[in-house]
């Protein structure tokens, strides 16, 4: 048996299905995980060691007396601290938060519980889901297992890096432009931001109420499929909680992909001022995998992506900056000043420009599903970054969205489904991502994809060295 705090979800849940693992073992091989590296990757804020370890024992008997519950039962999961736990600590890596105690859990929380699964820690985030990486805040950030001096991307930093050094099995994320993908990428696991509304966000700290998305991580795109399953369903709590059917999310629902046709949006990234040689080549790779397969890959010209990360800023800064604005005035000094710089750009944004980003939403959401009908494509194939990991020392501007547009923010603005696989690794040995995308509630699609890309091409025996 491998290492078991690498043990994809898949693998451990049959394990212990078989009785051949104790929910008990694997806990704790988490929790000795977490105690053995968080010192130097500081991926966990809060550690539920004692509440995990009961919850262990509990699911062991459960499974013990026949009451398996599914693939998630006895499973290590970490939240990111937005996710509201009650009676546990959740600070969303603010002093604002630092002693918030919640009494009640988020439903996201609540269905993972439901399925069985063990919440081992909650885990460091940027600052509300927002500013960083910053280092003037009560926790330090987190960092990228596979070189520490490099960031793990934001805004679910301590999730990304978490699932990668095996503190946990699967992570909850949450995604307003990229903050689910941008980690996945860089930490070299899977991702999925779902369709906007397939997942309840009541119980999240919002960031931006009409663009947040939550979402698994985990070591496998087949990880992320079976936390799907738990986790959906439709919310009334949630305003934008989509009443449909849980779809099956079965990775293999789908007996013969080859009847679907990949869009390869090559002229998002790979013009002269962006991605880098080994992204291009990695992105490339994946296109060929596909095709290899049997699957048909084409080039396609999609909207430009200026405009999707133009609108999308727009409507996070105006409702990131309505729902702080009234403390940041009264107790500036109880946020981050990465955090502060950032939202407080929100205030220069009329009323008038923040209904003409919503309705621009709207015209550009049209123009993306049109593009792919002209097209007849089933599935978007793109980069998920321009490059690898950047290190903490040029990761310091407070600005970083008025350079390059963010290349998962398209998906965003449109709350389509968007999946993040390790394409494979950059010359200084860091992971590279692509990103997988299709329309609204095909999510199962898009995971079903990915997970024949990662069948393909085989199992990354590369780890962290931590």
């Amino acid at each position: 048996m491998s290492e078991l705090h690498y043990l994809s979800i898949a693998e451990a849940s049959e394990l212990i299905r078989r009785r051949e693992l104790s929910c008990v073992e694997l806990v704790s091989a988490s929790l000795n995980r977490i105690a053995a590296t968080n010192d130097k990757l500081h991926a966990a804020i809060t550690v539920l060691d004692d509440d995990s370890r009961q919850a262990a024992e509990q699911a062991d008997a459960e499974i013990a007396n026949g009451q398996w519950r599914g693939a998630l039962h006895g499973i290590p999961i970490g939240l990111k601290d937005i996710y509201c736990t009650a009676g546990v600590l959740t600070t969303c890596h603010s002093p604002l938060l630092k002693n918030h105690i919640p009494t009640e859990d988020a439903a996201t929380v609540e269905r993972l519980k439901q399925a069985g699964a063990i919440p081992v820690a909650k885990l460091a985030t940027h600052e509300f889901a927002n500013g960083g990486p910053s280092f003037d805040l009560p926790w330090p950030p987190a960092r990228n297992p596979w070189n520490p001096d490099h960031v793990p991307a934001g805004s679910s930093s301590g999730s990304g890096a978490a699932v990668a050094a095996g503190l946990v099995a699967g992570a909850m994320g949450s995604d307003t432009g990229g903050s689910i993908r941008g980690p996945a990428g860089v930490c070299g696991i899977a991702g999925l931001k779902p369709t906007y509304g397939l997942l309840s966000r009541r119980g999240i700290y919002p960031l931006s109420w009409t663009q947040d998305h939550a979402g698994p991580m985990a070591r496998t795109v087949e990880d992320c499929a079976l936390m799907m399953s738990a986790l959906s369903g439709y919310d009334s709590k949630d305003p934008a909680s989509l009443d449909v059917d849980v779809p099956d999310f079965a990775v293999d629902r789908f007996s013969n992909l080859t009847s679907k046709r990949i869009g390869f949006a090559r002229s998002w990234y790979d013009h002269s001022s962006g991605a880098d040689a080994d992204t291009i080549a990695a992105v490339e790779g994946v296109a060929s995998n596909l095709a290899d397969q049997g699957l048909e890959v084409i080039e396609i010209d999609l909207p430009d992506i200026r405009d999707y990360h133009a609108c999308g800023r727009i409507i996070l800064l105006s409702e990131a900056y309505a729902i702080h604005r009234q403390t940041i005035k009264a107790t500036p000094e109880k946020y981050g000043q990465s955090f502060r710089d950032r939202v407080r750009l929100g205030a220069f944004i009329s009323g008038v420009d923040y209904i003409d980003a919503l309705r621009w939403r709207r015209q550009l959401s049209d123009a993306m599903l049109t593009a792919m009908d002209d097209a007849k494509i089933d599935v978007i194939l793109t980069a998920n970054q321009y490059g690898p990991a950047e290190t903490f020392e040029n990761s310091t501007h407070a600005f970083p969205f008025f350079g390059k547009p963010y290349l998962t923010m398209p998906f965003n603005v449109t709350g389509m489904p968007a999946l993040t696989v390790c394409a494979g690794f950059a010359s200084n040995g860091l992971p590279i991502g692509a990103q997988l995308a299709a329309r609204p509630l095909d999510d199962p699609l898009v995971l079903a994809v990915g997970n024949a890309f990662e069948k393909s091409r085989g199992t990354l025996t590369r780890k962290p060295e931590v």
